[in-house]
């Protein structure tokens, strides 16, 4: 049975112990002064933090602080001016596992429900509807409405899409580059987590379904790396999220941070000044077991 056929709403049983640790080491060679922009952190949506660390280093020598900004969906923006020599970031932390709440497919009717008296979710709403750099979705309408149609409810679309890109696209390390977008990887049938991502924003958008890209710290994943899934706004007004790649479990996923897509959520970019990364270095684990990620329930990331 398909994921585009059923859903389920069955709790995981509990894993041993509930914390997850985090870590991201980077390494920059600034050639000239910058002004560097780091998205590394959990968001404060992810769980309760029982210790966090951010260390920054100029040739082996603390550095000043970053200036930390909120950002939307819980995430903390870090913009660090680096002056020429070998920086590097390290960041790690531990979180109390947030147990994702579950649920179903939206049923029939309204492709959305209208929250009274919430106006920044209206807004939410139409801004992941509209096509953005990676997600072109208006050059994909005529492919994904022949292929997904819009009569059916929107779970059952949303599942559609995500079984139809596990299904037709290859997962190949190294495929794509900065450059390629959702069009890309529709056209040439490969690419990473980011491109899986991407596809699922542009498809979902093309048939009228808000989505977003997440990245993600991913307890599971191999190799390890920062990851990305999308998420999709279902007929109830929640986000659930959604990762084709099947390569880490959902439920003890650790949002960084949420937008149109990777546009929004580089983990690290340079605003001035010159610098190259050199090196990156990330850890995930959780307590207890992995939980084994049922394709057929519906997640919500915290």
């Amino acid at each position: 049975m398909t994921e585009s056929t059923a859903r389920s709403d069955r709790a995981d049983p509990p894993t041993a112990d509930p914390t997850r640790v985090v870590a991201a080491d980077l390494g920059f060679e600034v050639l000239e002064e910058c002004e560097v922009v780091l998205q590394v952190m959990a968001s404060t949506t992810a769980g309760r933090v029982r210790s966090e660390r951010l260390e920054v280093r100029v040739d082996g020598h603390p550095s000043t602080a970053p200036v930390e900004l909120a950002a939307a969906h819980g995430a903390r923006v870090q913009v660090l001016r680096a002056p020429p020599g070998n920086l590097t970031v390290s960041y790690r932390a531990e979180l109390d596992r947030t147990t994702p709440r579950t649920g179903g497919a939206g049923g029939p009717g309204a492709d959305h429900v209208d929250i009274p008296g919430d106006p920044d979710g209206a807004m939410a709403r139409l801004v992941y509807l509209r096509p953005s750099r990676y997600c072109p979705s208006d050059h994909l309408i005529g492919f994904a409405v022949a292929e997904f149609g819009t009569a059916s409810t929107v779970g059952d679309r949303v599942a559609s899409i995500t079984d139809w890109i596990r299904r037709r696209v290859g997962y190949v390390a190294g495929s794509s580059t900065v450059h390629n977008s959702a069009e890309d990887t529709l056209l040439t049938g490969m690419g990473t987590c980011r491109d899986f991502a991407h596809l699922g924003v542009a498809l979902c958008r093309a048939v009228g379904i808000p989505a977003r890209f997440a990245a993600v710290y991913a307890p599971g994943l191999s190799p390890m790396d920062f990851h990305a899934v999308f998420e999709a706004q279902e007929s109830d007004g929640r986000w659930y999220a959604h990762d084709a790649t099947d390569l880490a479990p959902r439920q003890t996923m650790v949002r960084i941070v949420t937008g149109r897509d990777a546009a929004d959520a580089a983990f690290a970019s340079v605003n001035r000044g010159i610098a190259t990364l050199g090196s990156v270095e990330v850890s995930a684990t959780t307590g207890g077991r992995l939980p084994v990620d049922d394709r057929a329930r519906a997640v919500e990331l915290a």
